[in-house]
């Protein structure tokens, strides 16, 4: 089965084939974006799609990041995903962006409780933390840097991911870090969606908080009465 794995939930826009019979990459294409993911996810995932030598008609899923990252880019992602899954009627796999890192860091560090964190150090950070075979000791959540850095502690775990420094820094104890990136590597998605498989549901963004802009009051008009 060849598998097309899309994240946009951070800074990059990425695009991968993956077939399941050999258990390789077959092509891959990233833009470093920061913004305007909307605009260049379908020819991102064209041009991995060209490169494979491969056209829609070949996909047997569609698996997507599902966040925790940047609002827009989730929905983009996501959006994307359940449009091409339904247009091929393919399964579509959500993978958190959560759960890729934490694979990754069974890679890196092995044998360790992992404790992932992304975001910046205020008001609080996204995280979730797994044990050495990826079973899961902290459901994803939005926590603050220090309650983050007592339940590492706690855990004997290793902080890996962006926000790893500021855990650390938060800490009333000695911790070890692991910093990465804000995202894994699309390969990573690729490979969770095949073990995971479909699910009963769509993929869905997942909003660990709510966004930070709020509507405008200011300008609102009064209503009028009768």
């Amino acid at each position: 089965m060849k598998i097309l794995a899309i994240d946009t939930a951070a800074a990059l826009c990425a695009a991968c084939v993956f077939g399941t019979e050999t258990d390789e990459e077959l092509s891959r294409h990233v833009l470093d974006l920061g913004k305007g993911h909307a605009e260049h996810v379908m020819a991102v995932i064209e041009a991995a799609l060209k490169t494979a030598g491969l056209g829609y008609e070949a996909l047997g899923a569609v698996a997507v990041s599902v966040g925790p990252g940047s609002f827009t880019g989730v929905r983009v992602g996501v959006s994307a995903a359940r449009g091409l899954a339904l247009a091929r009627s393919v399964p579509a796999i959500g993978i958190s962006t959560l759960e890729a890192l934490g694979a990754e860091a069974r890679v890196t560090i092995p044998g360790r409780n992992v404790l992932v964190a992304l975001g910046q150090r205020a008001p609080s950070l996204f995280a979730a933390g797994f044990d050495s075979e990826g079973h899961i000791l902290l459901e994803p959540q939005s926590q603050s840097a220090q309650w983050l850095a007592e339940w590492a502690s706690a855990e004997k775990a290793v902080v890996y991911g962006a926000a790893a420094r500021f855990v650390a820094e938060a800490g009333v104890h000695s911790l070890e870090i692991h910093p990465a990136g804000a995202t894994a590597d699309i390969l990573t998605f690729a490979r969770l969606a095949a073990e995971k498989g479909a699910g009963s549901e769509p993929p869905k963004p997942l909003y660990l908080r709510a966004p930070d802009a709020a509507p405008q009051q200011n300008f609102a008009l009064p209503r009028k009465e009768g």
